[in-house]
């Protein structure tokens, strides 16, 4: 492990291959922990997600907290701390984090993205996005996660927002501040269990090398790009079920008080429960998905640069 001037902790492997302009892919490790997936869906979850970046020939780099120090990418006995993690970072509490010392914090998305841009990555994989909810024109609640990619210059590889979000709104929220938002090999801005939303991805792309243009030729140099992978098809769940399972989960949220960061922990529980454990392999197809057209993105950013 090595320091750099951020004060980051930076992990032997994924230094060695950002000093030698190799391929890296930075990971969340909200996900990996037991407030994204319930053990031990949440340990095969990280051995497919870093299989699938190694298997593209990029470094696997998952952020985390930890003794109150910034990780960027884990040793194997690291890794184990993180899976029994149960506070979550988001990129406004880092550096909360560092000053009160936080014994073991799993990183957001926006947490997850700040790290990465000071790190040196420029791609990022992840399950979902979060974004703008529902009912946000009276509550105010809107993802930090839409910030952090509109205000680091990387690459986030997702299937679309989670599904209980405010879609709509969401993509115009990444309209106004500038975003580009690409669909890989669709044409539908996808709903992380399903395929689509129903809503257009606002731009098609069909090759690793047009993501990397995008990102390059891009008029905000501190504006990141959204690339949406739709689930494959085989572990999409029904639209009609996971809506109805939703529209459930979101009632029984607001019923109960629930707000916030502690909508989302909720609402996944229920989609458990309610798809009696469908929602568990769904996310473990679409993450190593994700994972990999991430490499494939890194990759070829490392050949092209320069």
């Amino acid at each position: 492990m090595t320091d750099n001037p951020a004060g980051l902790v930076v992990a032997d492997d994924v230094a060695h291959a950002l000093a030698e302009g190799g391929a890296v892919v930075a990971l969340e490790s909200t996900i990996f922990s037991n407030l994204g997936l319930p053990a031990p869906a949440n340990a095969e979850a990280l051995a497919r997600c870093k299989q699938a970046v190694l298997d593209q020939g990029a470094v696997p780099a998952v952020t985390a907290i930890l003794d109150g120090r910034p990780h960027v990418g884990l040793t194997a006995d690291e890794e184990k701390r993180v899976l029994h993690g149960t506070r979550k970072v988001a990129e406004r509490d880092l550096a909360v984090a560092r000053a009160q010392g936080w014994d073991v914090g799993v990183t957001t998305v926006s947490a997850s993205v700040a790290l990465a841009h000071a790190a040196g990555i420029s791609v990022f994989a992840t399950g979902g996005i979060g974004g703008v909810h529902r009912g946000s024109e009276v509550t105010g609640d809107i993802s930090a996660d839409l910030d952090a990619i509109a205000n680091h210059p990387i690459v986030t590889v997702s299937a679309g927002a989670k599904a209980f979000l405010d879609l709509p709104r969401t993509l115009e929220y990444l309209e106004t501040v500038g975003v580009p938002v690409l669909g890989w090999q669709h044409d539908w801005f996808p709903a992380f269990y399903t395929r689509s939303s129903g809503l257009p991805v606002p731009h098609r792309v069909d090759d690793e090398q047009v993501v990397c243009d995008v990102l390059r030729f891009r008029t905000r140099p501190s504006t990141g790009v959204l690339l949406t992978v739709p689930i494959p098809v085989a572990d999409e769940i029904p639209e009609a079920h996971i809506d109805a399972v939703l529209a459930a989960a979101l009632e029984s949220s607001t019923a109960a008080g629930i707000t916030g960061p502690a909508v989302t922990p909720y609402v996944l529980e229920r989609i458990e429960k309610e798809t009696d454990g469908r929602s568990i392999p769904a996310n473990l197809a679409l993450a190593r998905n994700n994972a990999t057209i991430a490499a494939r993105i890194a990759t070829t950013l490392a050949a092209t640069a320069g």
